[in-house]
């Protein structure tokens, strides 16, 4: 979107799912409630807060408005799922009014909001026009999810996306490659392949561990050994995080600007080319088309 110009004030940073790339973004929160995580510097310079109602319905006017074409609109910023379901239907409602031609809203959620909300709750927000959550799964593994202090378990999380996907509401799932480092990375990549397996996920992509503060500030926050790990280290997690997969129609990406290696496709139809594509890589790092910044970690 056009920030500079557009009439809605946003409190950056922005962040939004590269599927959401040409989505109205409209903020109704502010930073992330749990903002604990070890590996997510994302909102650590906001102070959680919710928009005031009127604040939020009178963007929604001012932006239909302008763009009354809008087919997808993107609830900010980490966890709008904190609010209430009455407050959320207000908000869904509203934009259901001003904006006939949209196709859909989503947001991200934490699995424990949405937990918090009943099956009936959830239901009411998916035909309010909410058809769309994306989760930061990160690791299937209970010992990994300690350690970069989630705050959820594998049974936690499968529970709350089982439970949103009861309701209608489709699930982009996101796991993180190196969040474990190399002594944890085996357990991590098998348990993350268990966890989609169990909720079978309409999407899921796989980013990799950045570290915008620096490895050492990430090792200082992860409360386990954490082994840095190379490009091949990461392919190779790769590799058996996908040989271990049994999923059906989800939709798989690894084209986040953070991968080195690009995958797309359908991960019960092409598992077996994602596989090739990665040990080719592993087995010819130099000629495999891994993206530039392949040279730092070799």
């Amino acid at each position: 979107m056009f920030f500079n110009s557009f009439p809605i004030k946003y409190d950056e940073p922005l962040f939004r799912p590269p599927s959401e790339a040409e989505s109205l973004i409209l903020q109704v929160t502010l930073g992330c409630a749990w903002n604990r995580c070890s590996f997510c510097e994302m909102y650590t310079s906001k102070n959680f807060r919710v928009k005031k109602e009127e604040d939020i319905l009178n963007e929604i006017k001012t932006a239909a408005k302008l763009l009354p074409d809008t087919r997808k609109i993107f609830l900010a910023d980490g966890n709008p799922f904190d609010l209430s379901t009455n407050k959320l239907l207000v908000i869904l409602n509203a934009i259901q009014a001003e904006f006939p031609k949209a196709r859909r809203v989503s947001t991200y959620a934490l699995p424990g909001d949405i937990r918090s909300k009943s099956v009936e709750e959830l239901k009411a927000l998916c035909n309010a026009g909410l058809r769309q959550i994306y989760v930061g799964i990160e690791s299937g593994d209970d010992e990994v999810l300690k350690m970069v202090n989630k705050g959820e378990t594998f049974a936690s999380t499968a529970e709350a996306l089982l439970k949103a996907k009861e309701a209608g509401i489709k699930l982009s799932v996101i796991i993180l490659n190196g969040i474990a480092g190399l002594k944890y990375s085996n357990q991590h990549a098998i348990n993350s392949a268990k966890i989609l397996n169990e909720i079978q996920p309409e999407f899921a992509s796989v980013l990799v561990l950045s570290f915008p503060f620096g490895i050492d500030h990430y090792i200082k926050k992860f409360n386990g050994e954490y082994t840095p790990m190379n490009i091949i280290d990461l392919l190779k997690e790769m590799e058996l995080f996908i040989s271990h997969t049994e999923l059906k129609v989800t939709i798989f990406r690894s084209n986040h600007a953070s991968n080195y290696l690009v995958l797309s496709g359908v991960l019960s139809k092409d598992k077996e080319t994602f596989l090739e594509q990665i040990r080719f890589a592993i087995n010819n790092p130099h000629i495999a088309g891994l993206r530039e910044e392949w040279q730092r970690g070799l």
